[in-house]
C-alpha cells in the first residue's frame, strides 16, 4: 500500500541568521485568531476589550512558563534540579502542555483578582474558547515539525514521516487537532447560542473532559516520550490528563443544567 509521506521543512522561510519556523507561524495565528475572538466577546458582553492585550500577556506568559516548568518537573526532574540552568533553555524544546493548562489558569486568576470588571470564572469559561483554538494551531505546528508521532500503522490513513524514519504511522498529532478544532466549534457554538445563559464553569469542564480526556485515549497510540513511561503502567500525558477529566466530569456532574 502506498501511504503519504510527509517531508516538509520545520522551517518556512530562512534568510542568512533570519528564519521563520511553521510553528512559529501557526502560534502566532492562533494567538491573533483567539485575540479577535476575545475582542469580539468583550464587545458582546459591554466590557473594556483595551485590557485584553495584557490579559493575552498574562497567558502567554503562564502558558510558556507553567508547560516548562511541568516538562522539567513531571518528565526529568532528576536531570533538571541538577541542572537548572538547563531550564531555561525553552528554545532547545521540551513544553508540557498539562503544566502550560495550570500555568494559564494561574494567570488568569492572578489577572481577575486585579479587576473588579470581570470574575475568575467569568474569564476563565471565556477564554476556553481561543485556548481551543490555539490547540489546534499548535497540534498543526507539531505536525509540520514531525513530532508528537503516532505507533506504526497499516491504517490507509497513515503518514509516513519521512524526516523521522520510514514506517507509516499515526498522525497522532492531527488527531489532537481535529478534536481541538470540534472543540473550539462546539464552544464558541454554545457561547453563541446562550452567552450569560450559560451555568459558570460550564465552558471550562468542557475543555477540561473533552481535551484530556480525548489526550488520554489518543496517547495509547503515540510513541512514548521518555524512556521510563512504560514502567508506570499509563504514559505520564495519561497518567497527567486524569484529574483534568475527573474534574470536568465532577463539575459537569454537580451542575446539572447547562443553562441557567
Amino acid at each position: 500500500m502506498e501511504y503519504f509521506t510527509w517531508n516538509v521543512s520545520p522551517v518556512l522561510f530562512s534568510s542568512g541568521s533570519i528564519s521563520i519556523a511553521w510553528y512559529g507561524v501557526f502560534f502566532a495565528s492562533g494567538f491573533f485568531l483567539g485575540f479577535q475572538v476575545m475582542r469580539w466577546v468583550y464587545e458582546r458582553e459591554e466590557k473594556t476589550y483595551q485590557s485584553l492585550d495584557r490579559i493575552f500577556v498574562y497567558m502567554v506568559l503562564g502558558a510558556v512558563l507553567g508547560a516548562r516548568i511541568g516538562h522539567c518537573l513531571f518528565y526529568d526532574p532528576a536531570y533538571y534540579l541538577a541542572n537548572p540552568l538547563e531550564i531555561i533553555k525553552i528554545w532547545e524544546g521540551g513544553l508540557a502542555s498539562h503544566g502550560g493548562t495550570v500555568g494559564m489558569i494561574i494567570a488568569i486568576y492572578v489577572y481577575a483578582r486585579q479587576t473588579d470588571e470581570i470574575s475568575f470564572i467569568w474569564l476563565l469559561d471565556r477564554m476556553t474558547i481561543p485556548v481551543a483554538l490555539g490547540s489546534f494551531f499548535i497540534r498543526l505546528g507539531n505536525f509540520f515539525n514531525s513530532e508528537i508521532i503516532g505507533l506504526p500503522s497499516t491504517q490507509p490513513w497513515a503518514i509516513v514521516f519521512s524526516r523521522v524514519d520510514d514506517l507509516p504511522r499515526h498522525p497522532a498529532q492531527l488527531y489532537e487537532a481535529m478534536v481541538y478544532l470540534f472543540l473550539f466549534i462546539l464552544l464558541f457554538s454554545l457561547y453563541k447560542k446562550y452567552g450569560k445563559e450559560l451555568r459558570p464553569g460550564l465552558l471550562i469542564s468542557l475543555l477540561m473532559l473533552i481535551i484530556f480526556g480525548s489526550r488520554f485515549f489518543i496517547e495509547f497510540i503515540k510513541i512514548p516520550q521518555e524512556s521510563f513511561e512504560p514502567l508506570l503502567g499509563l504514559n505520564m500525558g495519561q497518567w497527567l490528563s486524569l484529574p483534568f477529566v475527573l474534574l470536568g466530569a465532577i463539575f459537569i456532574y454537580f451542575m446539572r443544567k447547562a443553562i441557567k
